[in-house]
């Protein structure tokens, strides 16, 4: 069974980007001596640079903007692209319910499991919490021949 429920490590950092050599600028100042010698110093300890982003995975996406959807606060049109087959028929549907709309406080995401149930494929489970209820919301992913992620199936758990 392959069911995860932990994200992936982060990528090692990156090298940072070489420094631009302009000759017709001044040098600037000398290269400083170290005060001490090498051998005494300290252990420097590499940090990841902050500027660093992490791409979003597409089961974080698409929930987010399944919910969007759903929740009212984006048009269903708005999936046209991202969705494959009768996908767009039931999020049309679901849509017109706005099952995951609610009065005060805005819902959002607040976990996200999936299931790999062949190459190529995602379903996908998210729990969307609004106040102090708690809903859930499932759907299918699937990678197309353009390599792109597509939603094939959606569901709500409000009846």
């Amino acid at each position: 069974m392959k069911k995860f429920m932990t994200r992936p490590a982060r990528p090692p950092p990156r090298p940072p980007p070489p420094t631009r050599r302009d000759s017709r600028r001044p040098g600037g100042a000398p290269p400083r001596t170290p005060s001490r010698p090498a051998a005494t110093r300290p252990e420097t300890v590499r940090t990841q640079p902050a500027t660093a982003v992490r791409q979003p995975r597409p089961t974080d996406l698409f929930a987010e903007r399944l919910l969007a959807v759903l929740s009212g606060q984006r048009p269903v049109h708005w999936m046209l692209r991202h969705t494959a087959g009768r996908a767009y028929d039931d999020l049309a549907r679901l849509a017109e319910r706005s099952p995951l709309r609610t009065l005060g406080s805005r819902p959002v995401v607040q976990d996200i499991g999936y299931y790999v149930p062949s190459q190529g494929a995602l379903e996908v489970f998210a729990r969307i919490a609004a106040g102090d209820r708690l809903r859930a919301m499932a759907f299918r992913l699937e990678l197309g021949k353009d390599l792109r992620w597509r939603c094939t199936a959606v569901e709500t758990g409000a009846p």
